[in-house]
């Protein structure tokens, strides 16, 4: 009851202060007001590693709307798939975008770090390509067939494989088979596991590559004309976790500003840009 009073008066004496001021008040009072209403805010500033020059320009895009917004995105460009996460585990990203859900959960297993996706991006296929057959049919006995050298992409390279009878994979082993897991080889085939960034250039000595999808784009391949097949191609058989995305630190999945970074990504703009930047290669995945 007495706050209730104390309030009551309050408000009355700051009625009658202001009516004894006058215009003379008000005009001061609307004058500091405008004065502050056109200092702008500075820019919230948030990192994003990224790996292939396709990604690149669809952020840059991304970067311009959320520039509305007062957030001013900051590109980093990796040029392999090992430094990203690593700089984001350390802090010294506050995002990045260029890996699939399997391969960022092999990453947090092998270094105890707690990275966590806050919004999917697209999902990349994974194709096989060379320079000396037009199908994959063509592959020949003792060929060498160079494929990604980390767990997951060469995991899902195997599985490409397999998929179009090249070889045979223990069952057991599941989405992360090695070379090890290899109980049939028909062709005899020299499965040769490289950097991914490296593969494109192994074309020249291979008989067949496994390339990702923004190495093979960087390099100036067209996946839906050049691959020999796109794991794609059965859309039905490509895991959830191959399905790229926005990855944050785990303390930081509900902070405001990042979610809006994830909304001005997915967006028609955005799917008209995956489909412009990888010949419409890259499937869209948040819908």
């Amino acid at each position: 009851m007495k706050k209730s009073k104390l309030f009551g008066g309050l408000v009355l004496t700051a009625s009658l202060f202001l009516a004894a001021c006058g215009n003379g008040g008000t005009t001061a009072d609307s004058s500091a007001a405008e004065s502050s209403s056109t200092v702008a805010a500075e820019p919230t500033t948030v990192k994003i590693g990224l790996v292939s020059e396709s990604a690149v320009e669809i952020w840059e895009a991304v970067a311009e709307r959320l520039a509305d917004e007062n957030i001013d995105l900051e590109i980093v460009k990796f040029t392999d798939y090992n430094q990203p996460n690593i700089a984001l585990d350390n802090g010294e990203l506050d995002l990045n975008a260029f890996q699939h859900v399997a391969f960022l959960e092999n990453y947090n297993a092998n270094n105890d770090a707690d990275l966590t996706p806050i919004g999917f991006t697209f999902v990349s296929p994974l194709g096989i390509y060379s320079n000396n057959y037009t199908e994959y049919s063509e592959i020949q006995d003792g060929d060498t067939i160079a494929i990604p050298n980390d767990v997951t992409n060469g995991g899902r390279a195997l599985l490409l494989l397999q998929a179009i009878d090249l070889i045979t994979l223990d069952n057991a082993t599941g989405t992360t088979p090695t070379v090890n897991d290899i109980i049939e080889n028909p062709k005899n085939l020299n499965i040769e596991e490289l950097d991914a960034a490296q593969l494109p250039r192994s074309l020249e000595d291979a008989g067949a590559a496994v390339i990702n999808t923004n190495f093979a784009v960087d390099a100036g391949l067209v996946p839906t004309e050049d691959a020999l097949y796109l794991d794609t191609d059965n859309i039905q058989e490509v895991l959830d976790i191959y399905k790229n995305v926005v990855a944050a630190r785990a303390e930081d999945v509900d902070n405001e500003v990042y979610k809006k970074v994830v909304a001005a990504y997915q967006t028609e703009e955005t799917k008209a840009l995956i489909a412009e930047t990888t010949a419409n290669t890259d499937i869209p995945a948040w819908d």
